[in-house]
């Protein structure tokens, strides 16, 4: 009896055993991982699943997290194994408002972010004038008056006459667009060619900006650049189809590559025009996009609203481009006094800023938005801007709307509108290296009260529930995330360590999450990107630096060592 009794349990134990074995390998997903990255330490941005140090790869998808241990008895003989010897890894940064293909024009033109003096820019235009063919364009981006360390001599609003650059180029006519990309200063070959004179009246919504007794100083803000563009663009129309596809091509190989390098997965783009969007679709569908795409439609015109009922399109090669939102342009910059305001400039007390697009053509492009079931997103800077677009949305939408339409900057707003974006269900897209970057100025625009309440409102943001976005505004700023991600938690820049009303900035988690899972909330795309969890895109960025717990100076000194879009290592240091 008793020896039949401990068969039993025998069998017991061996049928329980086998149970457990059973519901293991029902937990334990099929097939093996194509790759495995271990010893590292991972942010997730799961917070079912915060902190791991290893993930499984099988094919395009997360497949598990867990310890080394767990994780590596998920390989198989063709597994990839990589060793990441502690460094952090994270899911793949997302750009959460650029510029694509400008990025990649950027890198072939001449790019005047990091130029200093009016002298510098002028003898980078004349080196390139004596290496062009005659009649040529020279085009530039990246200037700014207000980061000059020399002075440029006599100037308006303090933008410099074109004399200088007008003799380094006296044949080759010359268009420099503003760092902020609302306004230009032009040579005089392209003003003559643009048929300006001192009689030209400024066009709605633009200003030519004149000197004393009306004498052009060469800069042309917001609408009014429209002038200069247009021999720009017949200039550039000569080309044949052929010449265009191949020089968009070249742009965006070359945005692709400064992307990965710098550990970003998918860029959202802040509008392309339809002949863009169909070049990124032949690109997407015969595998020639190397990052993810998510792509606005630029601000069209009324004649083109039957064109939207073609969208969205999401998904398109293989995952690599989207297209479900209209981008649209309600005022200008605040560096070129284009910010539309409630009270005048501080340092332009005859001015409010601009308003770029009447607001009757906004409120109909928020209507084809909503009729063609697509993302309204707006361009607003200024404090009436975003008052003006909030009351739009909610005269569109009503309150708490599920639609997910974005304000574009939202840099400067009144205190009593930051509720209304949680209120509203509006997401507030910024850009934190903008603060930074504009901190030098932005009290002598606004004047300390205006800044300290509500200019880069983050923390008044977050804690009145508001949804972030974060970017970079590239070719604007450097497309780099990690200066970005170090003026969102110090509000500091990172060459003088002068800090912009640090009450406003971000904890590390939040940074890393607004470059993460926010900018893939804000895109819909929340369900298949933005955080490391089984089943979604396996799009991660390995870095030197643990950006959780680094020192905050050590964020700038942090390396891209691996960026991996859809389980392939598409950039390795």
């Amino acid at each position: 009896m008793k020896k039949q009794s401990l068969l039993s349990m025998k069998h017991a134990c061996s049928l329980l055993a086998g149970l457990l074995i059973l519901a293991a390998c029902a937990q334990k997903p099929a097939g093996s991982a194509t790759m495995i990255l271990f010893n590292g330490q991972f942010f997730t941005a799961d917070s079912l699943m915060p902190r791991v140090s290893a993930v499984a790869i099988r094919g395009d998808q997360i497949m598990a997290l867990g310890s080394d241990d767990e994780i590596k008895k998920l390989a198989g003989d063709s597994t990839q194994m990589l060793d990441l010897q502690g460094a952090f890894a994270m899911p793949g940064l997302i750009e959460g408002h650029g510029h694509f293909s400008a990025l990649g024009r950027s890198l072939q033109n001449l790019n005047l972010l990091n130029t200093s003096s009016w002298q510098e820019i002028a003898e980078k235009v004349a080196e390139k004038a004596g290496q062009a063919a005659p009649g040529d364009w020279i085009e530039g981006r990246g200037w700014h008056q207000e980061k000059w360390t020399q002075s440029p001599g006599p100037t308006v609003n303090g933008y410099p006459y074109h004399d200088l650059l007008s003799d380094a180029s006296p044949d080759n006519p010359v268009v420099l667009y503003h760092a902020s990309g609302h306004g230009l200063i032009a040579n005089a070959k392209a003003i003559e060619l643009a048929g300006v004179s001192r009689e030209t009246s400024d066009p709605p919504g633009g200003r030519i900006v004149r000197g004393a007794g009306g004498n052009l100083t060469g800069v042309f803000e917001e609408n009014a650049m429209e002038l200069i563009e247009r021999p720009f663009s017949a200039w550039k129309n000569r080309r044949s189809e052929a010449e265009k596809q191949a020089a968009f091509d070249k742009s965006v190989e070359l945005a692709t590559a400064e992307c990965l390098s710098k550990g970003i997965t998918s860029f959202q783009d802040a509008g392309s025009d339809f002949w863009e969007i169909d070049q990124y679709r032949r690109l997407a569908e015969a595998g020639g996009l190397g990052l993810r795409l998510w792509v606005m439609i630029a601000q069209p015109a009324a004649e083109d609203y039957p064109k939207l009922a073609a969208y969205p399109k999401t998904g398109l090669g293989k995952g690599y481009l989207t297209v479900r939102a209209v981008k649209a342009y309600l005022d200008g910059a605040l560096g070129s006094y284009g910010a539309w305001l409630l009270e005048p400039y501080e340092d332009k007390p005859d001015s409010y800023g601009q308003n770029t697009t009447p607001l009757e053509r906004i409120a109909a492009t928020a209507a084809a938005c909503k009729q063609y079931g697509l993302q309204c997103c707006v361009h607003a800077i200024g404090d009436r801007g975003n008052r003006e677009m909030l009351d739009l949305f909610e005269a569109t939408n009503g309150k708490a709307s599920p639609l997910r339409w974005r304000i574009e900057h939202a840099q400067h707003i009144d205190p009593q509108d930051i509720p209304r974006f949680k209120g509203l269900g509006v997401i507030a897209s910024m850009q934190a290296i903008h603060c930074t970057s504009d901190a030098p100025f932005v009290v002598k625009r606004l004047g300390v009260t205006r800044a300290r309440q509500g200019a880069y409102a983050w923390r008044s943001l977050l804690d009145s529930g508001a949804r972030l976005a974060n970017g970079t505004d590239a070719p604007v700023e450097d497309v780099d995330p990690l200066p970005c991600i170090y003026a969102a938690v110090t509000r500091k820049r990172a060459d003088t360590g002068l800090e912009f009303f640090p009450e406003q900035k971000m904890t590390r988690e939040e940074a890393l999450y607004s470059y993460t899972l926010w900018n893939a909330y804000a895109a819909f795309e929340e369900d298949e990107k933005g955080s490391l969890t089984p089943g979604k895109r396996a799009d991660i960025t390995v870095l030197s630096k643990n950006l959780l717990t680094c020192p905050a100076e050590e964020i700038l000194q942090a390396q891209v060592l691996k960026t991996i879009v859809g389980g392939k290592v598409r950039y390795e240091r």
